[in-house]
């Protein structure tokens, strides 16, 4: 059950990144102009912004987590306790892969719009925050362990 929780949650922080870097992002880079507008402006200067690479980099986590889920349902890995802590590290490493995916559209969107190629929403700074969480997390599953074997994952 928890590797399903965690898939779900990875999904999660995949999707809004995904949505941060293609939608929200441009939309609040470029006030007034729509997408459409917006990829307009970016082809017109010979730039754009690859779907193809965001939902690579985006859906990693999604696929590692699936390796989770069913490395537990055929009890490869059967300790919570390390279902737990990878599927915390795999968001810890979101932040890297967001950053990654994002980078060249932002310079995209500075490059043709001669704007800061930064986030101008919160959600990429959100997204931040939650890998910082979960290496907390993950620090205060190692660190306060409990018995070991008390308990084994469930799908």
């Amino acid at each position: 059950m928890i590797s399903i929780v965690g898939l779900m949650a990875i999904a999660a922080y995949g999707l809004t990144a995904a949505l941060q870097i293609l939608v929200w992002n441009p939309l609040a880079a470029v006030p007034g102009a729509t997408l459409d507008e917006i990829h307009e402006g970016l082809a017109r200067r010979n730039e754009s912004i690859s779907l193809v690479a965001v939902l690579t980099w985006t859906s990693l986590g999604t696929l590692l987590a699936l390796v989770v889920v069913l490395l537990t349902a055929t009890r490869v890995i059967s300790r919570l306790r390390t279902v737990v802590i990878v599927q915390l590290l795999i968001l810890v490493l979101g932040a890297p892969m967001y950053f990654f995916a994002s980078f060249s559209a932002g310079m995209a969107l500075a490059d043709a719009f001669f704007i800061s190629g930064g986030d101008y929403t919160p959600w990429g700074g959100l997204l931040g925050l939650l890998s910082a969480a979960a290496l907390i997390c993950t620090l205060m599953v190692v660190i306060f362990r409990g018995r070991p074997g008390m308990r084994t994952a469930r799908t």
